[in-house]
């Protein structure tokens, strides 16, 4: 099942991809696609709709794609799971996730514009596998347990200024939470169409060259795992969004690589999840 969410700002409403590729509107009645829309079981009561072909109303083609999830609690984002990528970046591959976090206020959907900050000089691309959570995750007791938390999986662009997080201080934070630094979507994906999180290909491309070409199984820590040893630590909720890390093949640590600047535009996919593709703008 693809869940999204579609319209103008302000105005979006769920709904779920049909299998001619259109989209229909939830009721109203299951609310927006947050904390309540998981802890409702949603997911069973729109699998119902769609067998007894209750789901008729269809957005107009060409409507905007939105984020799939709405008013995450949090974004938990790791850094340097890929090894390729702690290489590129000069740093030694990590014996435990490291975790920083990103503000919620970043999310933007798959298309929309993603601005330069003021001031930047280094903004960055990665593109990373998103994990939505769909239960209260607290002290799991194995990875193994780990899997039947998830709600779905999605495409997820954790945009980075380098300067702001690696130069100014050690609070990574600072260049991970300007607006618009996490365009995701265009859908959340049921775990129940990716059989293995650890088997899929990802890549980004900036101005049509392609930059990052990895795969999900070159994780240094797996999805489970994740999931795991961040619930000993923090209590995850219903439509927390886990930011993965991403592989090699950003401007960090590449000279001869520039860093995104507005005119540019950066587009990003991964197998079984969908694409995105943003223009670069000014704040």
């Amino acid at each position: 099942m693809k869940i999204v969410r579609v319209g103008d700002v302000g105005h979006e409403r769920p709904g779920v991809v049909l299998d001619d590729g259109r989209v229909a509107y939830l009721p109203s009645t299951m609310g927006d696609v947050d904390a309540a829309f998981w802890n409702r079981q949603a997911v069973a009561e729109i699998s119902n709709l769609l067998a007894a072909g209750s789901l008729t109303d269809i957005a107009p083609r060409g409507t905007r794609f939105a984020a799939p999830i709405a008013k995450p609690e949090k974004i938990v984002c790791i850094g340097l799971n890929y090894s390729d990528h702690a290489l590129e970046s000069g740093q030694p591959v990590p014996k435990e996730p490291i975790i920083f976090m990103k503000s919620p206020g970043t999310i933007v959907g798959p298309n929309d514009e993603i601005l330069v900050p003021r001031g930047s000089l280094k903004t960055d691309w990665e593109v990373e596998l998103g994990v939505v959570i769909g239960r209260r995750a607290r002290y799991l007791a194995t990875p193994e347990e780990a899997a039947a938390y998830v709600a779905g999986y999605c495409v997820s662009h954790d945009v980075s200024e380098r300067e702001w997080q690696l130069e100014r201080g050690s609070q990574w934070d600072r260049g991970k939470s300007c607006e618009t630094f996490n365009p995701l979507g265009p859908w959340l994906v049921t775990p129940d169409e990716v059989p293995d999180p650890q088997n899929l290909t990802m890549g980004l491309s900036v101005n049509g060259v392609l930059r990052q070409n990895g795969s999900t199984a070159d994780m240094i820590f797996g999805v489970n795992y994740l999931l795991w040893y961040l619930s000993q630590y923090m209590v995850l909720e219903p439509g927390d969004l886990i930011n993965t890390g991403t592989p090699a093949g950003v401007s960090l640590g590449h000279d001869d690589v520039a860093y995104l600047r507005a005119g540019d535009e950066v587009s990003l996919r991964i197998s079984g999840l969908g694409q995105q593709r943003s223009l670069l703008g000014q704040a």
